[in-house]
């Protein structure tokens, strides 16, 4: 019998995925507490006054910016309870937490997490794209943990005897640990699957839920940015409905998804891979992947170098890559034959043949040359976004300044993760009693979604006063800063935000940031730390680690 919804809460979180468990599980009543042993002895001096992490101030992490044992890529707040969950995690081994969950019911408040995905996970727990399940995540095992139940413990209840230590879990297997997560750690009464949340409105009393009926006092946006493909323009609608194996499939994208599809077609059959070749201005985010923890995907790249830098004559040269040893993913494919790297180029004519089910293609490379390929299928994988089409123009428009794409069919809006970035960057609660979480927040990986929760939380449960009177319009919040940079982690590729050069694109559109001189971060798409080999970081930890101690012990930060 399916469970019924309530009439009326104090919180509505839209969305089921691992930002929405988080929060489900502290407003259940599990506070977060900072319990001491930290190796920044600045931060330990400050939290050890203040242990309750609901209680957030920026002065907490007001010294991140001249560390360098802190990413500047995700918000402050999300690297804040990153690294006091994780501490040292990029250069130890399960390094012991910081933070204790403590269970105080009498602070639980009544609240729903409604998504449509078919269980619990959300985005992880569909497919939205053709590639293999069996891909590993781009975070490691320990970096996908939510409190309360670890995934190293969702491997032992399940008796496999699987070491976590710097592994990378498969699609199909984080899926399987988020749906378990509710029944873990005693949520699923709250969470709601295989539900449309839709005509979202403000109340007299807080917000309307039009499409269920629910009445609410807070309202948590926790839907993501990964649900919805960004469709093939009109020119390619042909190739997309073919399904010839024994012809070459056409691949059209530059980032994660699109070499998840590389990845996943058969060895068999050959690849035309059309991307967005710009290292100097806009990367792909497969540059920032290091090659002995992401092999598969610092494959791809290379072969999209190699295409890059080869005359047009030499398109298909041989990798020198091929010849390296270091990396076993190489072995695995024929590339010379199966792949053929196009970048910059366009997509002129596409004719379709009835009978033979395949069609032919007219492109115009980069030089200027013309050339036609026949192709038996299209996987178009510039990028996806999240839509808030569930909200009312009205609660849209409240949630202010956002520049929101128009979709193809011009019946739907898109965002991606730098919609409301600028709003984060400011406060998670971007209108009166309306918060963001998780990747809208435009940090993606699932280890920097426990700061928007847990900052959320406190506002909701009134650990943090809110800067927001009845009648206020939205202001700055003095209590989450700025970011350094305008940067983006991603956990699947952030898309070419509709700029590819290829005359079958949808219209370009600026950034509302575009006259601001990019960051090298923002130029790697916010993967710059997938660069980074976690094995190597110790030295640069320890140096840190004694400039702290050397200025705490000069009583500098007690003045």
């Amino acid at each position: 019998m399916a469970r019924q919804l309530p009439r009326s809460v104090d919180t509505v979180i839209i969305g089921n995925g691992p930002s929405a468990l988080i929060l489900s599980y502290i407003l259940h009543g599990h506070i977060p507490y900072y319990i001491g042993g930290h190796h920044d002895t600045i931060l330990d001096l400050k939290l050890g006054k203040r242990p309750s992490l609901l209680e957030l101030t920026p002065d907490l992490y007001a010294h991140f910016l001249s560390s360098l044992r802190y990413s500047t890529q995700a918000l402050p707040v999300n690297t804040l309870l990153d690294t006091l969950i994780r501490p040292n995690a990029d250069t130890e081994v399960n390094p012991p937490s910081c933070v204790e969950w403590r269970y105080e019911p009498e602070r639980a408040i009544s609240h729903v997490a409604i998504g449509d995905a078919p269980q619990a996970g959300g985005q992880w727990a569909e497919n939205p794209v053709s590639a293999s399940a069996d891909i590993g995540a781009l975070s490691y095992a320990e970096q996908l943990s939510l409190p309360g139940y670890a995934y190293a413990e969702h491997l032992k209840r399940k008796e496999v005897q699987e070491q976590c230590d710097f592994v990378r879990p498969s699609r199909t297997e984080v899926a399987d640990y988020l749906q378990a997560y509710p029944s873990a750690v005693g949520i699923s009464d709250t969470v709601f699957t295989d539900t449309k949340v839709g005509d979202v409105s403000r109340a007299a009393e807080g917000f309307f839920i039009g499409s269920l009926g629910i009445r609410c006092k807070h309202l948590v946006l926790a839907s993501g940015i990964f649900t919805v493909n960004i469709p093939p323009p009109r020119l390619l609608a042909p190739i997309a409905e073919l399904d010839s194996h024994c012809e070459p499939l056409l691949v059209i994208g530059s980032g994660f998804s699109a070499a998840d599809v590389i990845i996943s077609t058969p060895k068999t059959r050959k690849v035309i891979h059309i991307f967005q070749w710009s290292p100097d201005t806009r990367p792909s985010p497969l540059r920032g992947c290091h090659h002995t923890a992401y092999p598969e995907y610092a494959t791809v790249y290379r072969q999209m170098k190699v295409a890059a830098i080869a005359s047009p004559r030499a398109i298909t040269a041989k990798s020198p890559v091929l010849r390296r040893k270091s990396n076993p993913f190489f072995s695995q494919r024929d590339w010379h034959t199966s792949y053929e790297g196009l970048p910059n180029a366009e997509v002129l004519a596409v004719s379709r043949s009835e009978e033979t089910g395949a069609a032919t293609v007219t492109i115009r490379l980069a030089s200027g040359d013309t050339v036609s390929r026949t192709v038996g299928g299209l996987e178009y994988v510039v990028g996806r976004r999240g839509t808030l089409d569930y909200l009312s123009p009205d609660l849209r428009a409240e949630i202010a300044g956002i520049d929101i794409l128009p979709s193809e069919d011009t019946t739907s809006t898109l965002i991606s993760g730098h919609t409301l970035r600028p709003k984060a960057e400011t406060s998670f609660e971007v209108a009166r009693n309306i918060f963001i979480v998780g990747s809208l927040a435009g940090d993606s990986l699932i280890r920097h979604a426990v700061g928007s929760c847990v900052f959320a939380a406190g506002r909701i449960l009134g650990a943090i006063p809110s800067t927001f009177s009845p009648t206020d319009t939205p202001v700055p919040d003095p209590s989450t800063p700025q970011s350094s940079s305008p940067t983006r982690n991603m956990e699947d590729e952030p898309g070419a935000d509709l700029k590819y050069n290829l005359s079958t694109s949808t219209p370009k559109r600026n950034s509302p940031q575009s006259s601001v001189p990019p960051s090298p971060a923002t130029l790697a798409n916010g993967h710059t730390d997938l660069h980074l080999d976690r094995r190597k970081l110790a030295r640069a930890v320890e140096v840190a680690n004694v400039e702290n101690r050397f200025w705490v012990d000069m009583e500098v930060w007690g003045r």
